[in-house]
């Protein structure tokens, strides 16, 4: 569908509802008024405990029964197939349908001034800080965000002034429109903080996932339009021809915004903003690693040449409290502090590492690492997991999550890459279960110490049976 035509209280249904985007939309749909019905399957928090809090119910499973009593519109995730049963019988009637990116586009983000922060690392964390900085300069920002921002709670606002702040995802929109999700967001200002391979179920390499970013700098207007770039990523040095708005970059040691004399603090860090050669002000950030140094950075910048007040960019920053599951400190039993991000990418694991392990220096850092995501449940990037995870002080992996539907010879091994870290000298232990790691780093871990669980989903509720083993339950 293109264009929407809701009356007030219209039923709307999502098909997959407890996706982060998704989950979001169907927030904002029911504070529009609407009714608001969902399925999904294998649900787990933060989604559905904030759908549980705004008063959406879960249908558990993609069964026909879903779509009774008939609804006006149905939203279909990109996790459905046409084999599911739900979509089966929803393509066998003339209920309209269409994909989130489109429903975001035309029904929530409209004509407003739509500011997309997209790129392989960093979209989510830059996404609620620049909400947040908006919604503290007075702006009364809509935003969607593929996570939960602790200063705001949930993931998603509906606007009630003229900005859309919007996490800008390059994965496809759904099984009848195949074209990044970012393609429908009507961006006027847009944030790139990176561009890698990912996505290796969609894309058949580099080339095509930079065309993807590409497009979305060609949608930006001559007239009006923004880009903030980072300026020490290759990749996206190579597309900004693409755009034909204004180009603005951002980097540690290159690009109009610059980033210099960083010093840790008890919370994160601290450092200078000099714009062009010219100093800007001293930024605090409650952020620890220097990717994050770079999405705070990308955020001022951004700030900064769309106009807002200066000050109030700097007090917002300094009092952004991060995002669930990203670097999220979950517990600290017997002064072990058990801490919960959502890296997958090889580069993005890498530097959580470092970070995580530089931010406690007096004791080890246990690291657990499930490939999870559709990429790294591949061997596409199996060296580049060896050379990410050799970094670690001490290392515990279980088996790739369930890897039915790859081809045998495309799959992941956890086995080899613990034999090649064990050569390289890493400390790494692979157990066959979430109970098996759990009582192996109960058993290790002393107070001081700190445990990295990295994983983009569920990872079999190892976040509680953890905290209750260090704390003697």
């Amino acid at each position: 569908m293109g264009k929407f035509d809701l009356k007030p209280g219209a039923h709307v249904h999502f098909m997959g509802l407890c996706g982060t985007a998704m989950a979001s939309l169907a927030g904002l749909m029911k504070d529009r008024g609407y009714k608001v019905t969902g399925s999904d399957q294998n649900v787990y928090p933060p989604m559905s405990t904030q759908l549980e809090r705004i008063g959406i119910p879960i249908m558990e499973g993609y069964k026909k029964e879903n779509l009774e009593p008939r609804p006006d519109l149905v939203v279909v995730g990109n996790v459905i197939t046409r084999n599911h049963e739900e979509a089966r019988a929803l393509l066998a009637t003339d209920i309209p349908y269409t994909s989130l990116p489109q429903a975001m586009g035309e029904i929530v983000i409209a004509g407003r001034h739509s500011v997309v922060v997209a790129g392989t690392h960093g979209k989510t964390t830059t996404t609620s800080l620049l909400a947040w900085v908006a919604h503290e300069c007075g702006l009364r920002p809509g935003f969607m965000i593929g996570g939960i921002p602790k200063n705001f709670a949930r993931s998603y606002q509906s606007p009630l002034g003229d900005w859309f702040v919007i996490e800008g995802d390059e994965y496809d929109t759904a099984f009848f429109d195949k074209v990044p999700k970012f393609v429908h967001y009507k961006p006027r200002t847009a944030i790139l903080t990176s561009v890698e391979f990912d996505h290796a179920d969609i894309y058949e390499g580099l080339d095509a996932v930079k065309a993807a970013f590409a497009r979305l700098l060609g949608l930006l207007p001559a007239e009006g339009g923004l880009l903030v770039a980072n300026a020490e990523d290759a990749n996206v040095a190579s597309i900004l021809g693409e755009t034909k708005a204004k180009v603005v970059t951002f980097g540690l040691r290159q690009g109009d915004y610059r980033a210099k004399g960083i010093t840790s603090t008890s919370t994160g860090v601290e450092f200078d903003v000099v714009a062009r050669g010219e100093a800007r002000g001293r930024l605090s950030v409650n952020l620890i690693g220097e990717y994050n140094i770079k999405n705070a950075l990308a955020a001022f910048a951004a700030a900064s040449e769309l106009g807002w007040p200066l000050e109030r960019v700097t007090e917002a920053i300094a009092g952004f409290q991060g995002v669930k599951r990203r670097q999220e400190i979950i517990g600290a039993p017997n002064d072990i502090t058990v801490i919960e991000d959502f890296a997958h990418h090889p580069t993005a694991v890498k530097g959580t590492i470092e970070a995580v392990q530089a931010r406690y220096p007096k004791g080890k850092v246990y690291s657990v690492f499930e490939a999870r995501s559709a990429t790294s449940r591949r061997n596409v990037f199996q060296d580049d997991y060896a050379a990410a995870l050799s970094v670690a002080q001490a290392l515990f992996l279980p088996p790739a999550f369930n890897q039915a539907g790859i081809p045998e010879e495309q799959r992941f091994s956890a086995e080899k890459l613990v034999a090649d870290l064990r050569g390289g000298g890493t400390d790494v232990e692979l157990c066959e279960s979430i109970d098996e790691i759990v009582e192996r780093i109960g058993a290790r871990a002393k107070p001081g110490d700190a445990v990295l669980i990295m994983s983009n989903g569920g990872f079999g509720g190892i976040y509680e049976k953890l905290l209750n083993r260090l704390g003697g339950g």
